[in-house]
C-alpha cells in the first residue's frame, strides 16, 4: 500500500470508529466530537477504559497493535458492564464491529470506577500472557532478536549450531511491512507449516535510525533477496511471492559496501583493485585437493582440524587421493607438513570456467566463484552509464529492489543497443537506495552474492552481536555443548572470550537481592 492509501485506510478507520462509539463517549461523561479527532479520541478513549495513556502508542506500532485492538475491544465493552464470556468472544469475532451494536441498540452504563483486575484466574492468566507477547514482541521487532546458524558458509567464524542474539538497532531497526502476522515468528507458524502473515495490507518500508553504518567486514543478517518461499512453492512449482520482512533470513560477511568496486582473482576478493583486508577472527576457507602415502588415516585429522570424514574430506580415488573442503589457509599450510601427506593444492576454477548460476546468471560472462567481476556497487543517488553491460548487472535493481518491492512497475527492455526503461530510452540510471556484496567465509560451500547478486540495503536486519548458546551435533553428552563459546562476542580482535563466568556472577548477585528484599519485605 502506498502512502495515499494508507492515509485513505486511516481515515476510513477514524470514521468507523466515530460511528461506533460516540454514543459510548457521551456515557462516559465526554463530547461527541472527541470520538472523531485522530489520536485525541484514543486518548480519551484510554481514559475512559481507565488504562494508560502510553497505551495510545503501541497503537502505532506495527505487529504490537494488530495484538493490542482486540484486548482495546474487550476493554471497552467491559467499561460499559459487557463482561460475559460471550460478549468477549463476540467484539473480537466480529473484528470490534459488535461495539456498534453496543452503541446503538443496548442502553448500557458507563462504569467509571471499574476494577481492572480480572475476575478469574483463567483471565489473569490470559492478560499476563499477553502483555508478555507484547514486550517480547517489541524486544523482538525492534531491539534483539535470536537467530540461529543453519549452514557452514560462515565456518569458522560462526559454527552451525551457534545461537546467537542479532541487534536491530545498531544500523537500526526495520520496522514490520506485513500489517498483519502472527507474532515473534518469521514466515511460518511452527508445527502447523502455514504462512504466518497476510500479504495484504502492508506498510511502507521505513527504517528507524541507527547509530552505526554498515562497515566493509561486518557479519550481517539480511533478508535473501531472491526468496520466492521455497517452503509455500507450489506443487505445480509456481513460486510464491514473499514480502520484504518475511523472506528467509541469510548471515554473511559484507565485503562490499556502496560505491566499492568489486573483482574475485583466484578465490580472493579485492575491492577497489587491492585484496580485501580481512579481520583477525575471520577464517577464511577453501576446497583442495590431497594427496597422501600410504597410512593415512583421515579420521584422525577431526582434533587438530575439526575435519571430519565423510563430511568435510573424503576420498576420490584408491590411490591417496582426497577432496577437502572447508580448510581454513592457516589449518592448510599446517597439512602440508604433516609426513604423510605428499600434495596439497587449493582448488581454484580457471579464469576461462563460465559457470551460468554464477550472477548475472545470464551465461554472457566468463565468471565463476573463484574468478568474477569487476562489477560495481551501487549507492544511493550515484549515476551510472545504462548499456548492455549495466543492463544485465542492475536490471534486477531496477525492476524489483527500486520497482515492484517499492510499489514501482519498472520495466527494462533492449532494443538493439539502446536501454529502455518502461518504454522510453535511458542512458543514464540513479540509484535510489544502497547496495551491499555479502559472502560467506567458507568460500567454496556458501550460496552468496556470487549466484544471486546486490542485496538492497531494505533487506538489511541486523548486527549479529552475542553467542550465547553454541551445540555441536557431532559432539556426546555435555560435550555436544562448545563451552567455550558461551556469551562471547561475535566482532572484536582476538580470539574470542566467553563472558560466561561473568554472566552466572551477576544471574546469582540478582537472585540473591530480589530474595533479599523478599525477606525484608515480609
Amino acid at each position: 500500500m502506498t502512502l495515499t492509501e494508507w492515509f485513505i485506510f486511516f481515515i476510513v478507520v477514524q470514521v468507523l470508529h466515530f460511528l461506533g462509539t460516540w454514543k459510548l463517549y457521551v456515557k462516559a461523561g465526554r463530547k461527541a466530537w472527541e470520538a472523531a479527532v485522530p489520536v485525541y479520541n484514543a486518548v480519551i478513549l484510554m481514559k475512559i477504559i481507565n488504562r494508560s495513556w502510553w497505551w495510545v502508542i503501541l497503537l502505532f506500532i506495527p505487529v504490537i497493535n494488530v495484538i493490542m485492538l482486540p484486548i482495546i475491544w474487550v476493554e471497552t465493552i467491559r467499561s460499559f458492564g459487557k463482561n460475559t464470556t460471550t460478549d468477549t468472544v463476540l467484539v473480537i469475532a466480529t473484528l470490534g464491529f459488535y461495539i456498534f451494536y453496543i452503541n446503538y441498540m443496548v442502553d448500557v452504563t458507563y462504569i467509571e470506577d471499574r476494577s481492572l483486575k480480572p475476575r478469574t484466574a483463567a483471565g489473569e492468566w490470559t492478560s499476563s500472557i499477553l502483555f508478555a507477547v507484547v514486550a517480547a514482541t517489541i524486544v523482538h521487532t525492534y531491539f534483539m532478536q535470536p537467530y540461529t546458524i543453519p549452514t557452514g558458509s560462515l565456518e569458522r567464524t560462526l559454527l552451525i549450531g551457534d545461537f546467537l542474539f542479532v541487534s536491530k538497532f545498531h544500523y537500526g531497526a526495520r520496522t514490520p511491512m506485513t500489517a498483519v502476522s502472527f507474532p515473534m515468528v518469521h514466515d511460518t507458524i511452527p508445527k502447523l507449516g502455514v504462512k504466518s502473515y497476510l500479504e495484504k495490507p502492508q506498510y511502507p518500508y521505513f527504517r528507524i535510525p541507527g547509530f552505526q553504518n554498515i562497515k566493509r567486514n561486518d557479519i550481517v543478517v539480511f533478508s535473501w533477496p531472491i526468496d520466492t518461499v521455497r517452503f509455500f512453492r507450489d506443487p505445480s512449482g509456481i513460486h510464491v511471492y514473499k514480502p520484504i520482512d518475511k523472506k528467509s533470513n541469510y548471515v554473511k560477511r559484507c565485503v562490499g559496501i556502496p560505491g566499492d568496486s568489486l573483482s574475485i582473482i583466484d578465490g580472493k576478493v579485492h575491492i577497489n583493485n587491492k585484496p580485501l583486508q580481512l579481520p583477525e577472527r575471520a577464517r577464511v576457507q577453501y576446497s583442495y585437493s590431497l594427496q597422501t602415502k600410504s597410512g593415512f588415516d583421515p579420521k584422525a585429522l577431526y582434533d587438530r582440524y575439526k575435519l571430519i570424514y565423510g563430511r568435510n574430506i573424503y576420498p576420490v580415488d584408491n590411490s591417496g587421493g582426497y577432496h577437502i573442503q572447508e580448510l581454513s589457509e592457516e589449518n592448510a599450510n599446517k597439512l602440508k607438513n604433516n609426513p604423510f601427506v605428499t600434495s596439497l593444492q587449493r582448488s581454484i576454477a580457471p579464469k576461462s570456467a563460465k559457470n551460468p548460476s554464477i550472477f548475472p546468471n545470464n551465461g554472457k560472462v566468463n565468471w565463476n566463484i573463484d574468478n568474477f567481476g569487476a562489477i560495481y556497487i551501487p549507492e544511493a543517488g550515484k549515476t551510472v552509464k545504462m548499456d548492455l553491460q549495466s543492463f544485465s548487472l542492475y536490471r534486477r535493481i531496477i525492476e524489483v529492489y527500486e520497482g515492484s518491492e517499492m510499489g514501482i512497475n519498472n520495466k527494462l527492455t533492449v532494443n538493439g543497443t539502446e536501454i529502455l526503461l518502461n518504454g522510453k530510452p535511458i542512458e543514464n540510471y540513479t540509484f535510489k537506495q544502497d547496495y551491499y556484496w555479502m559472502m560467506g567465509d567458507n568460500r567454496h560451500n556458501s550460496e552468496d552474492s556470487r549466484m544471486w547478486g546486490y542485496v538492497p540495503a531494505n533487506h538489511v536486519v541486523g548486527k549479529p552481536v552475542f553467542i550465547w548458546m553454541s551445540w555441536d551435533s557431532n559432539g556426546k553428552g555435555f560435550n555436544k555443548i562448545r563451552w567455550e563459546r558461551l556469551f562471547t562476542t561475535v566482532g572484536g580482535s582476538g580470539e574470542p572470550v566467553s563472558y560466561l563466568y561473568y554472566f552466572l556472577i551477576a544471574l546469582a548477585g540478582w537472585i540473591g537481592f530480589k530474595q533479599y528484599k523478599k525477606r525484608k519485605k515480609a
